[in-house]
């Protein structure tokens, strides 16, 4: 299955990806009932699984709900979905105010893909990247137009992931913030830190047979501070162009910067477009973006595998041993109709071959064709095209394809590889091992109005 990625690119080749910073909500004023069943294999052991997720959206407001049940060949419930409380709590898949973007966001629930400001300290962060060890966590962003804050907070329950970028556009409060360009600069600070209490080992040794852990150096809680400006350079009905310069200091640790371009193209009749491009100037002791994509993956890794004593691999021990080295990071995100979309990120160091990291990420189901597809990939350390192609546990995956025979029913089978826990002698997780999960479905879909205008 680990080729199975040569396939996954393929089809991409015929289907779309949606930009990842974007949430897909139910229409204003809109709803649905949603549930499926069917069979699936978890690591090639068979369960039937039964889900329930609806979804509703009145006005602002939207809440969607998930229950899963994996039931094995004995009628019993697979021990996963519910043995901690936070299990219990993400039955609430989502409870938000707004959309990204939007002068008010506020999101309760599973955080997927959140960026604090233009992405030098958070980059596309996701709180619950295992089925089995699903987060709650909060995200309230607030624009006031001559200024506002974007923050996070990863998990109730634990200690966790937590950020806040206030920011102002000073000219607004002069005469020259009538000027529809240069009345938009913008200058931000950023703050953010992990206080789980794995999130600043640098050295520990792991007994896989007692399940326990002898900490020998331990930095703490990583901080993050951070300073932003933004400068718009041009900003008409065809196009925005910002030019931003970040700085990231890791405290205890080292610190960069960054330069870049950010484009936003419109007005092109069908295809509407956005890029950017990066120059990161990375100081030793210092990891741009630090929390990304599969931090919780990365935080701590024990190597549970060993029978033996082992050293458990560490992203703060990645950061203490960091060589100075710049590099670039590029995205390009093309849509089509609003339903033919396109995106992609890479980051490249210039001279360390295992630097790549890629995200992939999207949907397309088009209302009035019968087919369904959403896909998305992450890949961290890529050393080349070859390992670009190949699942481990430095990537993530998931793959629905679906037929609608009834516009009520949609038939469809999900890959994924994911990731499940593995926890000490007192249940506490202390490391994630790759998960593979296989699982044809039946969905019903019932949507409804609730008024309003459509």
């Amino acid at each position: 299955m680990k080729n199975c990625l040569t396939i996954f690119f393929t089809v991409l080749l015929f289907s779309s990806l949606s930009f990842a910073q974007f949430d897909q909500y139910p229409r204003e004023n809109r709803g649905q009932i949603a549930g499926g069943f069917g069979p699936t294999w978890i690591d090639d052991e068979p369960y039937y699984s039964l889900r329930f997720f609806p979804e509703l959206s009145l006005a602002n407001f939207g809440v969607g709900l998930d229950l899963r049940l994996d039931i094995d060949k004995n009628g019993n419930l697979r021990k996963e979905n519910f043995n901690e409380f936070s299990d219990y709590l993400s039955l609430i898949r989502y409870v938000r105010y707004g959309q990204k973007n939007d002068p008010v966001f506020v999101k309760l629930g599973a955080l997927d893909y959140y960026t604090l400001g233009h992405g030098s300290i958070m980059y596309l962060y996701n709180n619950s990247p295992s089925f089995d060890a699903r987060k709650i966590g909060l995200v309230l962003d607030v624009d006031f137009g001559n200024f506002g804050f974007e923050s996070i907070y990863s998990r109730f329950a634990e200690a966790g992931v937590a950020g806040f970028r206030g920011y102002v556009r000073p000219l607004q409060f002069t005469e020259l913030g009538i000027i529809p360009i240069i009345g938009s600069f913008e200058i931000g600070a950023t703050f953010a830190s992990d206080f789980h209490k794995y999130a600043g080992i640098i050295s520990a040794l792991y007994d896989p047979a007692a399940k326990t852990l002898n900490i020998t150096d331990d930095k703490g809680a990583i901080n993050i501070i951070g300073f932003d400006l933004g400068f718009p350079i041009i900003s008409n009905s065809m196009l925005d162009l910002t030019l931003y310069l970040d700085y990231a200091k890791i405290l205890d640790f080292g610190n960069g910067a960054a330069s870049g371009l950010m484009a936003n193209l419109r007005g092109l009749g069908i295809v509407t477009a956005s890029a950017k491009l990066e120059r990161r100037f990375n100081g030793k002791q210092y990891i741009p973006s630090y929390f990304n994509s599969l931090y919780e993956i990365e935080r701590f890794e024990t190597n549970a595998s060993s029978q033996s004593l082992t050293s458990p691999v560490t992203k703060a021990q990645r950061l203490a041993f960091m060589p100075a080295e710049n590099g670039y990071y590029g995205e390009l995100f093309v849509s089509v109709l609003g339903t033919f979309n396109i995106f992609g990120g890479y980051q490249r160091l210039d001279k360390i071959s295992n630097s790549g990291i890629l995200h992939l990420n999207g949907e397309v189901a088009p209302e009035e064709l019968p087919f369904l597809l959403r896909a998305g990939y992450d890949k961290l350390y890529i050393k080349n095209e070859k390992d670009l192609f190949t699942l481990d546990d430095r990537s993530y995956l998931f793959v629905e394809t679906g037929y609608r025979p009834y516009p009520f029913m949609v038939i469809a089978i999900n890959y994924n590889w994911t990731y499940t826990p593995v926890r000490d002698a007192d249940k506490n997780i202390i490391d994630y091992k790759p998960q593979k999960r296989i699982e044809p479905r039946v969905y019903f879909m019932v949507p409804f109005d609730m008024g309003g205008e459509q």
